[in-house]
């Protein structure tokens, strides 16, 4: 029977993080150990914590060693917890109030056109991250953790989205493939997740394995509100059976693409001009508009390089794309600018508009626009581009009346 485990992240350059060692003790009480820049300010509160949580475990010895670098409270009890789970057999949870600005709703046709990733095992990078509005914040679960450090990894998730502010951006979390990540939703679901990404999906049956575990927890845990899944095109076989993914289930808002493992699995270099996966792309997009979701495009890799992300967004719109992942936080304003219509494409919009509105009113059945006729695919393209163009502050809500 193990009776001593760690949980979290040593380092110089380590901060808002502990790291937490706990050993099973057969008598002597809970002994605590801190070591901490932040004893005099938050000593007191950090130790009544750990006892607290020891106490609701019923652990009633044991020597607690953190080493803290300023974590907030879920942090700690992430680290607790992932220890105490390797020390006994428990179901318990130990959960921090899921605040209120965490049990917002998104709907399907939310504005994607920027997600963030960030890695699910370092509260460092997500305690600010929601100020640079990206629209959605993706706690990963999949490549950005270690695989020794996958189970402490879900106890932060899951912490993070009871007690993270994510400035209003949609919450979202990468689970792992297959069973593990299967298992990532049991921490996930009952914690109010807007959206979960699928990683490397080849087949239909895989998102519909997920979404039935999903109304499995929705069931068990008299959950009700939508949680959207978000498949990821990452190999051949992906791609080419990308219409039977994104129609899949449902509560399938988008499909993303993942060009680096993509590139990987053709065994080609990525470059810059994306020549080698024009047709995964297009099959992504293609697919996404017959199925009637959003079409999301891969991450620009070189964070220094801001011209040519603004090209690369530029490229990836003309394809049909909505919107795009990040890795850093500067380049969600490079994304969102030129994701959001310009003003050749508001102009045009308006004009289609009020030409459509004015034969509406004069009971007309065909709608023109100088020489050129207007369908209906065409009117809903420039009212999409219209309520974009508000949406981004581009064009004044009362435009119409003005």
């Amino acid at each position: 029977m193990i009776n001593k485990v760690a949980a979290g992240n040593l380092g110089k350059k380590i901060r808002s993080d502990c790291h937490i060692e706990i050993e099973i003790l057969k008598d002597g009480g809970i002994q605590i150990e801190l070591q901490s820049k932040v004893e005099v300010m938050f000593g007191k509160a950090n130790r009544k914590l750990l006892k607290d949580i020891m106490a609701f475990f019923e652990i009633e010895n044991a020597i607690i060693k953190m080493h803290d670098t300023g974590a907030l409270p879920f942090v700690i009890a992430a680290r607790a917890e992932a220890c105490i789970k390797q020390l006994i057999e428990t179901d318990k949870e130990y959960l921090l109030k899921q605040e209120d600005f965490n049990t917002t709703n998104t709907v399907k046709e939310q504005q994607r056109f920027s997600r963030l990733y960030l890695p699910g095992n370092s509260p460092s990078m997500m305690l600010n991250a929601g100020i640079h509005k990206p629209n959605g914040l993706i706690l990963d679960l999949e490549d950005a953790v270690a695989p020794n450090k996958k189970h402490e990894a879900r106890f932060m998730v899951r912490n993070a989205l009871r007690s993270l502010n994510f400035y209003g951006a949609e919450r979202m979390v990468r689970i792992n493939q297959g069973e593990r990540g299967i298992k990532d939703l049991e921490f996930v679901i009952p914690h109010h997740a807007n959206l979960i990404l699928v990683p490397k999906v080849e087949y239909a049956e895989q998102l519909i394995a997920v979404q039935e575990k999903i109304n499995q927890i929705k069931s068990a845990k008299n959950i009700n509100h939508p949680i959207w899944l978000m498949p990821i095109i990452e190999s051949a076989k992906g791609v080419m059976n990308a219409y039977s993914i994104a129609q899949a289930t449902e509560t399938v808002s988008s499909m993303a693409i993942g060009l680096e493992d993509y590139t990987a699995d053709l065994g080609v270099r990525r470059t810059q001009d994306a020549n080698e996966s024009y047709f995964a792309r297009n099959m992504v997009v293609t697919s996404s508009v017959a199925a009637g979701i959003q079409a999301i495009d891969s991450v620009y890799s070189d964070v220094s390089d801001m011209e040519g992300l603004a090209e690369n967004v530029k490229t990836s719109k003309s394809l049909g794309f909505t919107g795009m992942g990040c890795i850093h936080p500067r380049q969600v304003r490079v994304i969102h600018e030129h994701y959001a219509p310009d003003q050749v494409e508001i102009d045009k919009a308006k004009k289609i508009y009020l030409a459509f509105k004015e034969a509406e009113e004069k009971g007309l059945g065909v709608v023109s626009l100088g020489t050129k006729m207007i369908d209906a695919p065409v009117v809903k393209r420039a009212e999409k581009v219209i309520k974009l163009a508000v949406e981004t502050g581009k064009l004044d809500k009362g435009w119409i009346e003005s």
